[in-house]
C-alpha cells in the first residue's frame, strides 16, 4: 500500500490488528498499533477493543488492562464492548471479583451493561459455584429493564441443577414461561439432568416423554442424560430399553451413550451384556473413554473371562 502512496486508514489498520489477534499474534498486533500512531493515524475504540480481545484470548489480561489505560490517556473512551471483552477475559481465568469490579464500574462511566455483559457475569458466577449471587444479578438486570434470554436462563438453570437446588431450578423454569420465552430442548435437557441428579427419575422420565407434545424432539444428549440417570440408580433394564428406542425415533446414540451403559453393566458384573454393546461400538467405530478402558483392562486380566469375550476385548483394543 505505502509503495503505491496509499495510506491505510484507521479501518484498515483495525482489520489488520483484529486478524493478527485472532491468529494469536498479539505482539505483531501491538506493533501495528504503534505503527498507526507513528504515521499519525489515531486508533479508535474498535482498534483498541481488537487488541484487548487478542490479549484476553491468550490470557494476557494485564496487557489488556494496560491497553485500556493507554486508550483513556489518549482520549479514547471505552465502550460496552471494551468492558465485555475485559470482563470475559477475567472470567475465563476465574478472576471473578476483578470481573465484578469492572462490571460495577460501568454505570460510573455512563455505560449500561447489555445482555452479553449480564450473561458473561452470570456465567462466571455460576462457574465458581455462586448461584445465589447469580440469581441476585438476574433480578437486578430485570429491574434495569434488561430482559434475560434463554442463554441467561440456561446458564443459571444448569448451575442450580449441578448444585442440586432442584426446587429453585423449577421456580426459575416457571419464570422462563412467565416471561414469554419458549424453552428449547437445551433447557429441558438441563432440567431432566437436574431431576436425575436429585433422584427424581420418574419426573425426569415424564418430562422426557412429554417433549414431543411440546413440539420438541429429544436429542442424543437428552437420551444420554436420562440413560445415565437410570444407570446410576441401577435400572439397567430401563436404560437398555431407552437405548433401543433411540434409533427408531430418529436419534442415534453416540460414543458417550454407549460408554455410560457399558460401564454400568461392567460395574454390575453383567459381562455378557457389556460385551454385546462393545460389539456394537466396534461396528460403529466408537472408542472407549478412560473410565471404560480401565474397567476393560481389569476385565481382560481376569482369568475367568470366556475366550469369545476375551477375543472381543482384544479386537476392541486393537480398534482403539
Amino acid at each position: 500500500m505505502t509503495t503505491r502512496n496509499i495510506s491505510p486508514n484507521v479501518q484498515t489498520f483495525s482489520v489488520i490488528v483484529d486478524t493478527l489477534c485472532k491468529e494469536g499474534k498479539d505482539k505483531e498486533a501491538h506493533g501495528v498499533l504503534d505503527l498507526m500512531i507513528q504515521r499519525g493515524v489515531e486508533p479508535n475504540t474498535i482498534t483498541y477493543n481488537a487488541l484487548m480481545d487478542g490479549y484476553c484470548l491468550v490470557g494476557k489480561i494485564a496487557n489488556a488492562r494496560k491497553v485500556l489505560k493507554f486508550m483513556k490517556a489518549r482520549g479514547c473512551e471505552p465502550d460496552v464492548f471494551t468492558y465485555n471483552i475485559l470482563i470475559n477475559g477475567y472470567i475465563k481465568t476465574k478472576r471473578i471479583d476483578e470481573a465484578l469490579g469492572l462490571f460495577k464500574d460501568m454505570p460510573c462511566r455512563g455505560l449500561n451493561p447489555n445482555i452479553v455483559t449480564y450473561n458473561t457475569v452470570i456465567g462466571g458466577l455460576c462457574s465458581v459455584g455462586r448461584p445465589l449471587h447469580a440469581c441476585v444479578l438476574l433480578d437486578e438486570m430485570q429491574s434495569y429493564g434488561q430482559q434475560p434470554n434463554l442463554v441467561t436462563y440456561a446458564t443459571l438453570l444448569k448451575c442450580l441443577c449441578e448444585e442440586k437446588r432442584l426446587d429453585e431450578a423449577l421456580l426459575l423454569f416457571k419464570m422462563i414461561e412467565e416471561n414469554g420465552l419458549v424453552p428449547n430442548i437445551a433447557i429441558y435437557t438441563i432440567l431432566i439432568d437436574g431431576m436425575c441428579k436429585a433422584g427424581k427419575l420418574d419426573a425426569a422420565k415424564e418430562l422426557l416423554s412429554s417433549l414431543p407434545m411440546k413440539g420438541l424432539r429429544p436429542d442424543t444428549r437428552s437420551y444420554t442424560i436420562m440413560i445415565n440417570g437410570l444407570c446410576k440408580e441401577g435400572k439397567l433394564e430401563e436404560a437398555t430399553e431407552l437405548l433401543d428406542k433411540m434409533e427408531p425415533k430418529g436419534c442415534l446414540p453416540n460414543g458417550c451413550t454407549y460408554n455410560i451403559i457399558v460401564q454400568a453393566f461392567l460395574h454390575k458384573d453383567e459381562i455378557t451384556k457389556a460385551i454385546e454393546l462393545l460389539r456394537v461400538m466396534l461396528v460403529r467405530g466408537f472408542s472407549a473413554d478412560v473410565w471404560t478402558t480401565n474397567l476393560l483392562v481389569n476385565l481382560l486380566c481376569d482369568d475367568r473371562l470366556d475366550p469369545p469375550h476375551k477375543e472381543v476385548l482384544q479386537k476392541f483394543f486393537g480398534n482403539t
